[in-house]
């Protein structure tokens, strides 16, 4: 991208992007502002009557409330959005072209199910909260006792597993369930409690023929020091997983999660589109990829539909999306309550805005899968998994798919990190100096000149460093571990 103070983003655009704050008077684009204009915030470079259409990407992101004067400022004063409910979808499907060559590798660790991990960790999973203090005190001395033997052993405190009903029950159930399984973790102990609805015994029948070696089981309940027997069987883990060494894997094993979060005006032009850059990449050589967050997917959902690989994942699709609008208007809430404040403050606008550019990250590979919550991987290439944008939500979701890296691309900031690695990349270099501590990649030097191909070959590296153990994600170094669960229902 060349260095310049606003961009077309395309040919079609009526609308374009300050990239450094604009006084009124200025000329930009060889349009006279008639506002001020803040950085990442948009302005007419035409005329625009009222009820006409607002385009930025090449495609409208909602309706002119009254006359827009070109050179006039964009925003929630002018434009409405024009997203409605559950609509009806024609396939159009475009041209699926096989891009997948030669695979390469990375280093990783092979487990006894065949997936490959990225790191070497035990992990505490709790069947019920009631036993959230107990994990989190067996992971802080488990740490100290067995330091250097493993990559890490680590709890996830969360509220659920008794007092819930019918899909929110079977949620949490789903989504430890795969946590137990994920490759990141060379061992588990499951400890429960004994007296929740989601005890040990009706738990261990979602793990399937589980390797025994890596799973132990802890009822609080049943034992005299629940502290001490703990300890003991998280060290026939960390024996399991000593026998674990990195082995080259093919880049086929490899699956990101694909996030982003505190969105501005320029994730769609830097941070989102360098990630739909290394997804497409990482395709190419046999991998997967996981686009999630439904909700910012409306306004752009056909983008999606149409690079469904058959008719069949059409319909899946279809029926996500029409489905996360019908659990919107269940609640008397409408499809379009975000942008959130922050977005807005960042420029953008409305959600048909904020769905253009967050679907940039998912590039232009064909989907292959569409995955429904707590659902995991089985199609190579890029999966669409149902699941909120709530960010922590919606990063356990995707680490709970299969995810051993997350890309999660910020303009405002955020520190929050999923159980795996979890890289932040900041869409402005402003963050980027800001925070170093949070963000792990700066796409804001794609406004400055840096072109896309390096920057997708700089990110991309970063990737299999970070999978080969050499880097550490930021959230690692900082211990920002954390998981949510989607809910929908009743609490008893």
């Amino acid at each position: 991208m060349t260095q310049a103070d606003a961009i077309r983003i395309d040919p079609r655009d009526n609308a374009a992007v300050a990239l450094r704050p604009f006084a009124r008077g200025y000329k930009a684009l060889e349009v006279v502002l008639t506002n001020d204009i803040p950085a990442g915030h948009k302005f007419a470079l035409s005329d625009i009557p009222a009820g006409s259409a607002v385009v930025k990407y090449g495609a409208p992101i909602g309706y002119a409330r009254a006359d827009i004067a070109a050179g006039s400022h964009i925003h929630t004063h002018n434009l409405k959005t024009g997203l409605e409910g559950a609509l009806e979808y024609e396939y159009g499907p475009e041209p699926i072209v096989d891009t997948t060559g030669a695979t390469g590798s990375f280093m990783g660790y092979r487990r006894s199910d065949g997936r490959a991990g990225v790191r070497n960790e035990i992990w505490i999973i709790n069947t019920v909260g009631c036993v959230n203090k107990i994990a989190e005190r067996l992971a802080d001395e488990a740490n100290r006792r067995f330091a250097g033997r493993t990559d890490g052993i680590f709890s996830f405190s969360h509220p659920f597993g008794c007092s819930q009903l019918g899909d929110d029950h079977e949620n949490t159930r789903k989504i430890l369930a795969d946590m137990a399984l994920h490759p990141n973790a060379a061992g588990a102990l499951v400890l429960g409690l004994g007296c929740e609805n989601n005890t040990i015994e009706n738990f261990r029948p979602l793990l399937g023929n589980f390797d025994p070696n890596r799973i132990r089981f802890l009822k609080a309940q049943d034992c005299e020091d629940e502290h001490a027997e703990g300890l003991g069987l998280i060290g026939e883990l960390v024996s399991y997983a000593e026998g674990f060494k990195r082995e080259p894997c093919p880049l086929g094993d490899l699956i990101i999660g694909l996030k982003c979060g505190g969105s501005d005006g320029f994730s769609g032009i830097t941070g989102n589109p360098l990630v739909g850059r290394v997804s497409d990449r990482l395709i190419g050589l046999g991998g997967s990829a996981i686009l999630t967050e439904v909700p910012e997917m409306f306004g752009a959902e056909t983008l999606l539909m149409n690079r469904c690989a058959s008719s069949e994942l059409f319909e899946d699709t279809v029926e996500m999306i029409n489905g996360f609008k019908t659990y919107f208007a269940r609640h008397g809430q409408v499809v379009y309550e975000n942008p959130s404040p922050g977005n807005k403050e960042g420029g953008i606008t409305t959600l048909e805005e904020k769905s253009l550019g967050c679907v940039q990250k998912g590039g232009g590979s064909p989907v292959r899968g569409v995955l429904p919550y707590g659902g995991r991987v089985s199609e190579r290439g890029l999966n669409l998994l149902n699941g909120p944008g709530n960010d922590i939500v919606a990063i356990t979701a995707l680490a709970a798919a299969g995810a051993q890296i997350i890309l999660f691309t910020t303009g405002r900031g955020t520190p929050v990190g999923a159980p795996v690695p979890t890289l932040k990349i900041a869409t402005n270099s402003e963050l980027a100096r800001r925070k170093p501590h949070w963000i792990d990649y700066d796409a804001g030097a794609l406004l400055a000149g840096k072109g896309m191909d390096e920057a997708a070959g700089e990110l991309f590296e970063l990737v299999l460093s970070v999978a080969a153990g050499d880097t550490r994600a930021k959230n690692e170094l900082s211990d920002y571990r954390e998981i949510s669960i989607f809910k929908d229902g009743v609490t008893l």
